[in-house]
């Protein structure tokens, strides 16, 4: 399993990948699952992978040398001359169905899922920047005001904080933090994500980074965050008053009588009914 985040904001983005993979108890290796294109001042674009090992490095392969037709007639088009990032996106949805073509048959034969899930985000110089989430059948959304952020792969564990904390208006610093305590609430809960993380932030028209980083279990600023955040929540926990069952005098009693249901019935002989 994987997780990887990425987030578009009016300041820039924000992408982070963990690069664990797990075929079994006994199989757990480390593979990159991000990749960045950079041309200074004309493109930066980020891929994020999840899924089938095998489809996703095919899918990267290709992806260096695939083109597809411009409908306008000119050369055929590639991630390095797509002049808007919805046409490099298009390239990548024709990158994952040629391996589809290629490899589908044969996975179905040996019982295996074409799973693949993709992140691919970035500016190509002329346009602002965007963020595309692509699906197996190489189809894809892109990200918007309403929704700044899309995951991949083991989603469910850093999603609260992403929803309390990101916004269009979030400033880049804040929202790289919230990535990195999103991936550490998904490495608390689940052994199949895992070091090292691959974190790139990108400033929005400077379509280069120097911002991309190898993050460890040693990093100073991730331990530092990662005991902050366990503490800090353990505070917050701490500070909520514990719910009271006796006639203790309170000003936020638990056991009330909703106005809208009843108490639970409780079922004493083999003969009562539930309803």
């Amino acid at each position: 399993m994987t997780y990887c985040v990425a987030i578009k904001l009016n300041a820039g983005l924000v992408f982070l990948s963990d690069s664990r993979t797990n075929a079994g108890l006994d199989h757990i290796s480390t593979f990159r699952k991000m990749i960045v294109y950079e041309r200074p001042g004309d493109r930066f674009m980020v891929l994020l992978s999840a899924g089938n090992l095998s489809i996703t490095q095919s899918v990267r392969e290709l992806l260096q040398v695939e083109s597809i037709k411009d409908p306008s007639g000119g050369e055929p088009l590639s991630i390095w001359n797509a002049r808007s990032m919805f046409d490099a996106t298009r390239v990548l949805g024709a990158t994952v169905r040629r391996v589809y073509e290629r490899d589908g048959v044969a996975l179905r034969g040996a019982d295996v899922d074409f799973n693949v899930s993709l992140l691919f985000g970035g500016q190509i110089q002329g346009e602002g920047m965007r963020l595309f989430q692509m699906y197996s059948a190489g189809n894809f959304i892109e990200a918007t005001q309403e929704t700044p952020y899309f995951q991949i792969g083991e989603a469910k564990y850093g999603k609260p904080v992403l929803d309390r904390v990101i916004k269009p208006q979030t400033p880049l610093q804040e929202a790289a933090k919230c990535a990195l305590v999103s991936m550490d609430s998904t490495m608390k809960s689940n052994l199949s994500v895992g070091f090292p993380l691959d974190l790139a932030v990108y400033e929005n028209n400077h379509l280069q980074s120097d911002k991309v980083v190898c993050i460890d279990q040693d990093n100073p600023y991730y331990r530092m965050m990662h005991n902050n955040w366990g503490d800090k929540l353990r505070q917050v926990f701490d500070s909520i008053e514990d719910p009271v069952w006796d006639d203790t005098q309170t000003a936020v009693p638990l056991k009330m009588p909703s106005a809208r249901h009843g108490t639970l019935k409780k079922i004493t002989t083999p003969d009562e009914k539930l309803i």
